[in-house]
């Protein structure tokens, strides 16, 4: 997918970004849980793994 796209969607639902890009696992899991607790932690982890590669 378009990383600009992954970007945008990573502002607005991270665990979808995520989801979408590392697919079903750990990652997504991660995700959840940091956007649940607070969601700023959640957007950086986000960001992280669309842009990481």
């Amino acid at each position: 997918m378009n990383n600009l796209l992954l970007v945008l969607i990573a502002i607005l639902l991270p665990p979808l970004a995520v989801g979408l890009k590392a697919g079903l696992g750990g990652q997504l899991i991660l995700n959840i849980i940091l956007t649940l607790i607070v969601y700023l932690p959640g957007l950086l982890h986000a960001l992280w793994v669309v842009l990481k590669d």
